[in-house]
């Protein structure tokens, strides 16, 4: 028994709620059904999203495989200009009548100063390996002959190569040095 009146009075109170003063509640299985419809609402979104994104992707490797096969069809065209006029100069010293051999040789030098302009604007040098050691990248040795110069050493050019950037176009045709047999 309880040693205090108030304490028995809250022991004997009626701890049940009635079932007006207490809130309506919703069921465990419709607040499960709305979770599941937003899941599946927000799966939909995103799945959209992939799809849109997966498009753009593939929209941006088509686009870039076309812009490389425009520069690879089309890279040279810049160069190709150039070399028409050369080719215009040729054409016009074969038609020419009556010119001279000096007339002749002032057209080639003009000539061949329009190709050297085209072959600097396409970042096209010459290889002129004469007295520099032999470079199996960038050089071909058609033969090797005794010589004062040291062995390995470019003694004489058949054919000049050529770079393009730093890539070996052609490689020089050259001769190459070897040590005197006593």
């Amino acid at each position: 028994m309880p040693h205090n009146p108030e304490q028995a009075e809250f022991m004997s109170a009626d701890l049940t709620v009635p079932p007006d003063a207490a809130p309506e509640a919703e069921s465990p299985s419709a607040d499960l059904v709305a979770l599941l419809q937003k899941a599946e609402a927000e799966a939909q979104e995103l799945r959209d999203a992939f799809l849109r994104a997966r498009a753009e992707t593939e929209n941006a490797r088509r686009q870039a495989r076309e812009e490389i096969a425009k520069a690879g069809k089309f890279g040279i065209e810049r160069f190709a200009a150039d070399l028409l006029a050369v080719k215009d100069a040729l054409e016009l010293a074969l038609i020419t009548e009556n010119a001279t051999s000096q007339q002749m040789r002032d057209g080639v030098m003009l000539t061949l100063k329009q190709l050297n302009t085209a072959f600097e604007k396409a970042h096209i040098q010459a290889i002129d390996p004469r007295g520099q050691p032999f470079d199996p990248h960038r050089h071909q040795a058609m033969q090797m002959i005794e010589s004062d110069a040291p062995a390995n050493t470019v003694v004489q050019v058949f054919q000049r190569g050529y770079l393009i950037h730093d890539r070996v176009l052609r490689p020089a045709m050259v001769i190459v040095a070897k040590e005197k047999t006593a």
